[in-house]
């Protein structure tokens, strides 16, 4: 599975919104929902330190990234209604924990982003091939099946059809058959690719890479000049960073090398987000303590 996803109090903080064209890209914040930059504030910056934030700071962090103070409590009060979240009073103050359950999805967030693009391993030529049959009358199960799988790093060539050169991912993908009820309808296989036709081939029905290094390109457009400043701008940055590097795992199935295209611009763009997360971790952190500190 990060994200997902600085401070009125500051003056800076206006001003950095307008300095810096990579936090005033509309169409793309425009899309961006406020609980998903919120999952990312909170897998950030107070999960790693297992204490409670107060309403007013996460707020102002979000009021920083565009998000309106209504948009805001609605994805904080949505979070917790999933259980991610919970909140206590003191006075008429209210700060916010994470659930046992919040802390556990927003783990395995930080270890899929933080993990992902990382060296690849030498691939030794084996593919894992499932197929599954779900009725076309069961679209919701279908549309799930296919999220789950995806997200997992497989491609589907041919309806029915699941592959992916990472033979590992055989427990997870019966993992995800089993929840669903499917193992029943569910067959698989592991073997080297034949004589018969073309392994980039079914790359390229399975997997949509073009798309895929298109979104990476955009990524270091946007990333490539940054040269945050002031604290609040770097704590800005580094929110903006994580909840753009976040939905590469599920974009991205991660293929070896020897199948993907020349020059691949995912090998840059982890490159870059590996450095600049690394630059701006420790002011950004600076940061957000003093904003706690400031409201405690």
């Amino acid at each position: 599975m990060s994200a997902a996803e600085s401070t009125k109090a500051e003056s800076t903080s206006a001003e950095s919104t307008t300095a810096h064209p990579v936090l005033s890209r509309r169409r793309e914040l425009g899309a961006t929902s406020a609980r998903s930059l919120l999952l990312t504030v909170l897998g950030e910056f107070v999960m790693p330190r297992a204490e409670p934030v107060w309403t007013q700071v996460l707020l102002d962090v979000l009021a920083a990234l565009e998000v309106e103070p209504k948009s805001a409590r609605q994805a904080l009060a949505r979070t917790a209604a999933e259980g991610f979240l919970v909140s206590d009073r003191a006075g008429r103050r209210v700060r916010w924990s994470l659930t046992e359950q919040g802390t556990r999805l927003l783990s395995d967030g930080a270890a899929r982003i933080y993990g992902f693009g990382t060296t690849a391993q030498a691939w030794d030529g084996q593919w894992l091939v499932v197929l599954v049959s779900v009725p076309e009358s069961r679209r919701q199960l279908r549309h799930r099946l296919r999220t789950r799988l995806a997200w997992a790093g497989l491609g589907s060539p041919a309806p029915g059809v699941w592959v992916t050169p990472d033979p590992g991912k055989q427990d997870e993908v019966a993992g995800v058959v089993a929840d669903l009820g499917l193992t029943g309808v569910t067959s698989s296989f592991v073997g080297p690719f034949g004589v018969i036709g073309e392994q980039r081939a079914v790359v390229e029905q399975a997997w949509d890479l073009a798309e895929v290094e298109e979104a990476y390109e955009e990524f270091l457009v946007t990333f490539s000049d940054a040269a945050p400043a002031a604290p609040a701008e770097v704590l800005a940055h580094q929110i903006h960073l994580v909840h753009s590097w976040r939905r590469f795992p599920f974009l991205d199935p991660t293929l070896p090398n020897e199948l993907l295209p020349e020059g691949w611009a995912g090998t840059r763009a982890a490159a870059l987000f590996e450095m600049l997360h690394s630059r701006w971790d420790r002011p950004a952190q600076q940061q957000w303590q003093r904003l706690t500190d400031t409201a405690s």
